[in-house]
């Protein structure tokens, strides 16, 4: 009779010291901030399995600096991340889509290299009051000591993102990220209370015939991505859109199409924030073997920030379909 096959367990804290051993040089300083993430996914984690029970869904009654809404789990997820990543010394900023500024947690020009860390708490909060998935997204920097005032380290280009991921607080809690080498995904085993790494090298399919975007907003988009959507829908293609960027990017991480989140009428800009939502979601999607553009021929990853809560246009998924897309938005310039 022969033995079943021992199959490997490494949790997330292995994988990233198994990482770290392979480059001499590191600190160690990003690895305490990914742990310190990591702890907040899980108990942000248990905060939404508990919120019908505990009385936290709806709103706090005040806006955020967005002008939208405060979901209450919106309010704990975001404190929950500023305490953990605070008591980090590598943290020299951290800033929310829920605060106004970046926070200053640590100043010292001199000191030991300490890094960025820029987030949305809880991407798509509103599917909290029908059991919707939810997510986190972040994105890390290293911190520019050379910048004359300190809360400018935070805008960098997303190309110089040292690591970025999210987390989908759904059916199971599921952590992706990437370090700039692949991307890695996990899954949390509530039995043993770790992440539980279950795919590295993700590649996203060159193609599938599936969009998410919210049709709601069709009669205001600029004409090209109408042109997109009436060819699209003539070709036979599905429309997914569950309401959370973190929810819809994951579908198309693992079966591929594309992500659009178009300029309207109510948002020229775009909606969705360049350095909480589209750079890091951006990253990991390149690094998949996806595309991620703001326009025709440009990177969401090269568009240079001028403030902390710039908006940008997304277009994000496999590369074919991006490339169909900016051929639509091309011809309509044309």
């Amino acid at each position: 009779m022969s033995l079943p096959e021992i199959r490997e367990i490494t949790t997330l804290q292995a994988h990233i010291l198994k990482q770290e051993q392979r480059h001499p040089g590191a600190t160690g300083t990003l690895s305490w901030i990914l742990s310190a993430l990591s702890i907040s996914a899980k108990m942000i984690a248990a905060q939404v399995r508990r919120a019908r029970l505990e009385d936290v869904l709806g709103t706090v009654g005040q806006e955020n600096v967005q002008g939208e809404q405060q979901q209450k789990l919106d309010v704990i997820a975001n404190e929950i991340l500023l305490r953990t990543l605070g008591s980090r010394e590598g943290v020299a900023i951290v800033a929310s889509e829920e605060n106004e500024q970046p926070v200053i947690l640590r100043d010292d020009r001199q000191g030991e290299r300490r890094y960025c860390v820029l987030f949305d708490p809880l991407d798509g909060s509103s599917n909290l009051d029908v059991c919707g998935g939810v997510g986190t997204i972040f994105s890390i920097l290293r911190h520019d000591r050379r910048s004359e005032h300190t809360e400018d380290s935070v805008l960098q280009p997303g190309r110089q993102q040292v690591a970025a991921g999210y987390v989908l607080y759904g059916s199971s809690t599921v952590l992706v990220m990437t370090v700039g080498r692949g991307v890695d995904m996990f899954v949390l085993d509530p039995a043993i209370g770790a992440f539980i790494h279950v795919a590295s090298r993700l590649r996203i399919p060159e193609r599938n015939a599936h969009y998410s975007v919210n049709e709601g907003n069709r009669l205001s988009f600029p004409a090209g991505y109408q042109r997109y959507l009436h060819w699209a829908q003539e070709q036979g293609y599905s429309s997914r859109y569950a309401g959370a960027m973190v929810a819809d990017l994951h579908r198309i991480l693992l079966k591929g199409g594309v992500f659009l989140y178009p300029p309207t009428a109510k948002a020229p800009e775009g909606k969705l924030r360049l350095m909480y939502e589209a750079n890091p979601m951006a990253m990991l999607i390149e690094q998949a073997g996806g595309a991620a553009i703001c326009a025709p021929g440009e990177r969401i990853l090269d568009r240079q920030p001028d403030d902390i809560h710039q908006r940008v246009p997304v277009i994000i998924g496999s590369a074919e379909e991006v490339a169909r897309v900016s051929d639509c938005l091309q011809t309509e310039d044309g």
